[in-house]
């Protein structure tokens, strides 16, 4: 049995923690919502006083916070106090600069490090399907693949530190454009008199084929799981989206990678964000195209 300690249990980290759970790991988790404490506990997770607590008797820490500001400070916080030779997990989605300082904090105190942001949502968190993208070296991967599969559907060694989290918003920037291709030809069909099963019956079979149109369609009715059923409650909040496109701009202005469609993307959702969207899932953005305020 591996003690790991989990900090950050929100909407991913909870059901990722309960997995680890059922796998038979002991997990000692914290996080500074008290709410997220209560859920932890239902699911078998050993609630700590805070973060240097969880920490302290681990042989691994997997982390899954916010932004990079709060890995580093977390990462500075507990890693003179984590065993020697413990395994950090980062799955937090951040970005590249910051998971490359918590992979040299690591190091500076003995410690194997990898960064690994997970795509899947909260359904793929739930079912124990997500996948990791990780970053970091062969040896501190080896390490982490059996941690992670109880959690994952896949497992992907994309390089040395900081690899998964440009694995991850590359992905991303990929998700969102595609969404909005998505949506626009929903709304096109919408005017030329076209339903939603005709184009879906057509693209889905054909070259407009797509993750966003085939498990994540932004209508209701042809993908009966997708959010678009449920009045747009997230699965993957546009909140999300926005952060993760703000992630690859900084990415492609600093290496000087010209990406038109990923920018056109991110102010897109700016938008839809700043219309009071930013809680309703991604493929919301539909209603922001046909000029819906609602």
């Amino acid at each position: 049995m591996t003690i790991i300690a989990f900090i950050g249990l929100g909407n991913m980290g909870n059901p990722m923690a309960a997995n680890l759970v059922k796998a038979g790991h002991a997990v000692h988790g914290f996080d500074l919502v008290p709410e997220n404490l209560t859920v932890a506990r239902d699911h078998g997770v050993v609630i700590m006083a805070n973060a240097p607590a969880a920490v302290k008797d681990a042989d691994v820490v997997i982390t899954m916070l916010p932004a990079g500001k709060h890995v580093l400070s977390v990462y500075e916080d507990v890693a003179p106090k984590a065993k020697t030779g413990a395994l950090f997990i980062d799955s937090s989605t951040i970005d590249v600069e910051s998971a490359r300082k918590a992979h040299a904090t690591a190091a500076e105190h003995g410690l194997l490090s990898i960064d690994a942001p997970v795509s899947g949502g909260t359904v793929g968190a739930t079912a124990g399907t997500l996948t990791f993208m990780a970053g970091g070296s062969d040896a501190a991967f080896a390490a982490a693949e059996p941690i992670l599969k109880p959690m994952a559907g896949r497992v992907v060694h994309c390089g040395g530190d900081g690899a998964g989290q440009a694995a991850k918003i590359c992905n991303n920037m990929i998700l969102g454009i595609s969404m909005i291709g998505v949506a626009e030809a929903f709304v096109l069909a919408e005017k030329l008199g076209l339903s939603h099963q005709a184009l879906y019956d057509v693209a889905s079979t054909s070259s407009g084929q797509c993750w966003s149109l085939t498990t994540y369609c932004p209508v209701p009715g042809p993908v009966p799981t997708s959010p678009a059923n449920r009045d747009y409650k997230p699965g993957f909040a546009a909140a999300l989206m926005l952060k993760d496109l703000k992630l690859a701009q900084e990415a492609a202005l600093g290496s000087g990678a010209v990406t038109p469609l990923g920018s056109e993307a991110a102010q897109l959702y700016a938008l839809f964000n700043a219309q009071g969207h930013a809680d309703a899932d991604f493929s919301g953005i539909i209603n922001f195209l046909r000029g819906a305020n609602t």
